[in-house]
This record gives C-alpha cells, sequence and structure tokens, in this order.
C-alpha cells in the first residue's frame, strides 16, 4: 500500500515545478540563453552526471509505501505492516535484510571482535567467527582476493557493457538536439561513474563492501539512504527561503523608507543571534511538540518526516537574510533606471513593476543564490545531526553516521568505514554541487561574462 510521507508530496511538488521551469525556459530564448552557457562547461556537464545519480537514489527513496503482511485467513482484509519502506529499500533488500550480529571491516568474512565459539567437539574457543553473510559463498576464505578480483573485473565488463549502450544509443541524438553541449564531458562522467558502480554492485551481492556498524547493518545501504535527508535539507528549505527572502528584499529596495528600515531591522536582529543556538532551541521546541501529541504522528517514519520537514523551516527562516539583502541591493539600483521610471509616468500599478520588471531583472541572483546555498545546506545537516539538534536519531543521514562514529574512532580496533563511507559520499555531492554551482554562477552573472 502507497503511504506517501508529506516530505515526499513537497519533493515530487518540487520536481514538477523544476520540469516547468526547465519547459519553459526552453520556450523563452532569453532564459535558454544563460542555461546554454552553463552547459558549455565541461565541469557542468561531469558535474551534472554526478548529481543526476545522487537525485535518482533520492528519488527512489521518496516513494514510500506499507508492505501487506501475510494473511493468516484469506477472507479477512488485507492488514500492513507499520514498517514504512520505500522503493530504495526494495531495490537494496539484500543490503538491507543481511545484518550481521556487529562490526565487520569492508569485504570482511569473519567479524572484528573476537567472540566464544563452540567447537564440534563440545569445547569452545575465543576467536573472530565468520559473518552470516558477508563471503558466505566461499567454501575457503583463501579465496576471498581471487574471488573479490573476479567479482571487480565482471563488475568492469558490465560497467563497460552498459556504457557502451548508453553512449552509442544516445549520443548521436543527444549531439544533434543540442550540439553546444560537450557529450564528450558526459560520457567520461558516466565511464567513471559506472567504472565505481559496477564492480560495488557485484562485490555488494557476496560481501558487505563498505563493511558493517554496530548493530549489523551494512553500511553502503546507510550512504545511500542519506543520499535523500541531503537532497532534501538542500531542495526544500528554498521554499521557505524563497518567498521571504524575494518578499522582503524586494519589497525594501522597492519602497524604501519604513518598509526598508523594518526589513533591515528584521534581517539585522536575525543575523547577530547565533545560527546554532536559534536552530537548536527551535529544533527542541519542535521535539518537545513531538513528545506531547504522539496521536499526530501514528507510525516512527511519520515523526521522523516532521522532525524533517521542521529542520527545513527552520533553516530556512534563519538563511533567507543573505538572499534578501542581495535582493534590496540590487532592486535599489533597478528602481532608479529610466524604464522603471517611465513606468510609474504610465501609471503602471507597484504590482505590475515589480512582478514584470523587477523580479524578472533579478531571477540570476536568486537561482545563483540557491545554487550555492544547496551544499552549505547539505554540510548543515551534518553538524546539526552530529551535535544531536539535526534529524531524528532514527533517520540515517550523513549526520548520524558521523555522529555514530565518534565513538568509533576511539575503539581498538579503530572501525574507520562509517565515517569514510559518510566522508567519501558527501564529498562527492558537495564537490559536484560546487562545481555545477560555479557554471551556473558564470553562465547567468553579466559582470562574469563581461
Amino acid at each position: 500500500m502507497l503511504f506517501p510521507l508529506a516530505s515526499d508530496y513537497l519533493v515530487w511538488l518540487l520536481v514538477a515545478a523544476l520540469a516547468s521551469f526547465a519547459y519553459y525556459c526552453s520556450r523563452n530564448p532569453h532564459l535558454a540563453a544563460p542555461w546554454a552557457r552553463v552547459f558549455r562547461s565541461r565541469a557542468a556537464v561531469a558535474s551534472a552526471v554526478v548529481l543526476a545519480f545522487f537525485v535518482g537514489v533520492g528519488l527512489l527513496d521518496s516513494v514510500h509505501y506499507r508492505p501487506r503482511l501475510p494473511a493468516t485467513d484469506p477472507a479477512a482484509p488485507p492488514v500492513y505492516s507499520v514498517e514504512v519502506r520505500s522503493l530504495l529499500d526494495l531495490a537494496l533488500t539484500r543490503l538491507r535484510t543481511r545484518l550481521e550480529i556487529t562490526y565487520s571491516a569492508p569485504l570482511a568474512t569473519r567479524l572484528l571482535q573476537k567472540e566464544r565459539i563452540e567447537r564440534p567437539d563440545g569445547t569452545s574457543v575465543r576467536d573472530y567467527p565468520r559473518l552470516r553473510f558477508g563471503g558466505q559463498h566461499l567454501k575457503d576464505e583463501a579465496d576471498l582476493s581471487q574471488d573479490v578480483a573476479l567479482r571487480i573485473v565482471a563488475g568492469l565488463a558490465l560497467a563497460a557493457a552498459v556504457w557502451s549502450l548508453v553512449v552509442l544509443a544516445g549520443r548521436r541524438t543527444l549531439a544533434r538536439r543540442w550540439p553546444f553541449v560537450p557529450w564528450d564531458a558526459a560520457a567520461i562522467a558516466l565511464a567513471a561513474l559506472l567504472a565505481l558502480a559496477g564492480p560495488v554492485a557485484m562485490l555488494a551481492a557476496g560481501y558487505h563492501v563498505l563493511g558493517t556498524n554496530q548493530v549489523g547493518s551494512d553500511v553502503l545501504y546507510q550512504a545511500l539512504k542519506s543520499i535523500r535527508i541531503s537532497l532534501v535539507i538542500g531542495t526544500l528549505t528554498t521554499l521557505v527561503l524563497l518567498p521571504l527572502g524575494i518578499a522582503a528584499g524586494i519589497t525594501a529596495g522597492y519602497f524604501k523608507g519604513w518598509l526598508d528600515d523594518a526589513v533591515q531591522y528584521v534581517y539585522t536582529t536575525l543575523n547577530s543571534i547565533p545560527g546554532v543556538l536559534l536552530i537548536a532551541a527551535s529544533v527542541l521546541m519542535v521535539q518537545v511538540y513531538i513528545d506531547t501529541h504522539p496521536e499526530l504522528f501514528p507510525t516512527s517514519a511519520q515523526r521522523a518526516d516532521f522532525r524533517l520537514l521542521s529542520l527545513c523551516a527552520i533553516l530556512g527562516a534563519v538563511d533567507w537574510t543573505g538572499l534578501a539583502r542581495l535582493l534590496r541591493g540590487e532592486t535599489l539600483k533597478l528602481a532608479q533606471l529610466d524604464y522603471i521610471e517611465a513606468a510609474h509616468a504610465f501609471g503602471v500599478s507597484h504590482v505590475r513593476i515589480l512582478t514584470r520588471h523587477i523580479l524578472p531583472n533579478v531571477t540570476h541572483i536568486v537561482v545563483i543564490t540557491l545554487v550555492l546555498s544547496f551544499s552549505g545546506l547539505v554540510l548543515a545537516e551534518a553538524v546539526l545531526s552530529y551535535i544531536g539538534v539535526g534529524v531524528d536519531p532514527s533517520t540515517i543521514s550523513f549526520g548520524t553516521m558521523i555522529n555514530a562514529a565518534r565513538l568509533e574512532m576511539a575503539r581498538e580496533p579503530m572501525v574507520w568505514w562509517s565515517l569514510a563511507a559518510a566522508f567519501v559520499f558527501m564529498f562527492a555531492l558537495v564537490l559536484a554541487a560546487n562545481l555545477f554551482a560555479d557554471a551556473v554562477r558564470d553562465g547567468f552573472d553579466p559582470r562574469v561574462r563581461v
């Protein structure tokens, strides 16, 4: 049974809005031209391929459902589990369900710590026990290196086949449709991505590629599940940030006077309060509300989703001040131009001037600010979850993975793979977003072009 969460509706609404915006830009040459300049950059095209992978994973994790329980009575109505899963959980069933007892290193066949093992003759000995799933297909553990090598080769062969199919089938068609795009950069980025994904997929069928955590859960599964949280934080926050920043910045710069003074007073006051303290206080208030109203959240997934959306709203309410300041300054300059003065002389209303003349001319600032702030919001989630005021502790995210790894790094032997996995995935996401943001800035900012 489909069981969409509130964040799912917002995610798909945002996808529809972006698709509509892309279609609108394609129908208007003055809007399509900046995006054409963006995608002439090789770095932008390569980073877009990487971002497409992360977005695909996030969208798969944004379709939730409750599995149907086995029926004991065929005549009885269907009963559904209280556990909420996603299409990503369904695709990663093997990773999700193969739980070990505790820690195990990447590609290991035994647990990380010794346990008492009963021998067939009745005696017991302390040793590293075999994993229940990782490497169980091996009859002799001495064949581990050979089996890993064969799986890597098979994964690379599969990646090469998929890459050839995609490139040969789509490159010529895409080159005719968008000849200005450097498709060779996209092909190279796709090759690098498949060269990593192919061997990992083959190895994950028989091993825990990135090891397991304290409760025996696969770290690769946790890293993939964390992608959606980062994307939601980085994108849905804009639903709060955009209206506040645009309305406050444009009206303050256009009307001036007491309204400008009031807006400046508000965002100066907000900026004088330490952001982490303001966010922490707001999140704790939200948690108190959740704890005192359990009847509003029948499942743990709904409770965690409400806290996630609340965190997005709080971050947006704190971060809108930067966008408002930039738009205020640009609007002050635009309001003095001749065509705005002519519109006043012809009796054009303030609302029409704001929507038809001011807002379209500050769109480049809005786009640049939003794209550049994405990586900052992703890192903010990691920091806030690390100090315990981010997403719900039951939610898998990069921040909760780093927080759990805090004590793991101090034990002996050191458990480093949870922190390394969160770092690598988050680094790839933020790096791709920053490279794409640089290209967007160069494409939209007229001063850069000059």
